[in-house]
């Protein structure tokens, strides 16, 4: 079956068809979902949101690119979208406990679990160093570096997914090099 047959399946809501999806992309997504967000329960949650907006979507879906970068994009954003939520929800409970009005700040740290198979830092602290770093990139510098250092994509689908110019992801890429080997030696300095 070409894809595009397979997408027109998709389209007529052919369970067989989800059920293949799921199945050939299942792991793909949560690699990156757990990319991005390196903790295993929320991973597989935001990896289920992502077939959900799949199946919810996928009329939508124009075929200007392939449907794993469509996939991937979707997925991407699903990422961010949490982040910037839990990043939302610390701002909202600091600013509570100024005011006298505190509720129970969440201490979940997302960066304890480091079951990724691109992640070959055997040391838990290194990596949670590594990510917390990656985390206060700009955020355009952050999903260039994740997708392609951490989650193994190449500059071109980078470029695909993010809808950059391969240039452009280049150049971000450099800097988020440069603004994380600045953070990096920030973070080491301060430690000694």
């Amino acid at each position: 079956m070409t894809e595009t047959e397979f997408i027109e399946q998709l389209k007529q809501k052919s369970t067989i068809a989800y059920s293949r999806l799921v199945d050939d992309f299942q792991q793909k997504v949560f690699a990156t979902c757990i990319s991005f967000v390196p903790n295993k329960e929320d991973a597989e949650d935001i990896a289920q949101d992502v077939f959900v907006e799949v199946y919810n979507a996928i009329n939508k879906f124009k075929g200007d690119s392939k449907l794993s970068t469509w996939i991937y994009r979707i997925t991407t954003n699903k990422c961010l979208e949490f982040i910037r939520k839990k990043n939302t929800k610390k701002r909202f409970a600091f600013l509570q406990s100024i005011t006298g009005n505190a509720i129970p700040m969440d201490k979940t740290d997302y960066f304890t679990e480091m079951n990724h198979p691109g992640i070959l830092l055997e040391n838990k602290e290194l990596t949670a160093t590594l990510f917390k770093a990656i985390s206060r990139l700009p955020e355009s510098q952050s999903v260039v570096f994740t997708l392609h250092k951490i989650d193994g994509k190449s500059y071109q689908e980078v470029a695909e997914i993010t809808k950059r110019s391969l240039s452009s992801v280049e150049s971000v890429m450099f800097r988020a090099k440069k603004n994380l080997k600045g953070l990096l030696e920030n973070y080491y300095k301060n430690e000694q």
